[in-house]
């Protein structure tokens, strides 16, 4: 089934649902921002996005710039990093079985459904 990893309170985030929505397919809303993914399914995710985890972090976020900008970080510190704070995480992010996509531009969604 697809899914969506979604914060209501973002825009980009609700063009992507719109566009779910109106596809007429099965989907699943996961609002991980009350509702964070474990490490083994956020690292799922970014296996299926084919990017390294600095790739979907929100670097404009006050957390990131006041905590962690210019620190040299592995992969699984920015894993921990973004389930702590998962208002860093890029959104929407849609997964359909083997593939995903960050809804940046809310059209990249149709690519996958």
């Amino acid at each position: 089934m697809i899914q969506i990893y979604h914060n209501p309170r973002c825009s980009k985030s609700r063009q992507g649902l719109a566009i779910l929505e109106n596809s007429g397919k099965e989907f699943e809303v996961i609002k991980y921002l009350e509702d964070i993914p474990s490490e083994k399914e956020f690292k799922e995710v970014l296996k299926k996005l084919g990017i390294s985890p600095i790739e979907l972090v929100r670097k404009n976020e006050a957390v990131w710039k006041s905590d962690f900008k210019g620190k040299d970080l592995s992969d699984d510190e920015l894993i921990q990093i973004m389930l702590e704070h998962p208002k860093l995480i890029e959104r929407p992010i849609v997964v359909n079985k083997n593939k995903a996509v960050i809804g940046r531009p809310p059209e990249k969604i149709e690519s996958i459904i």
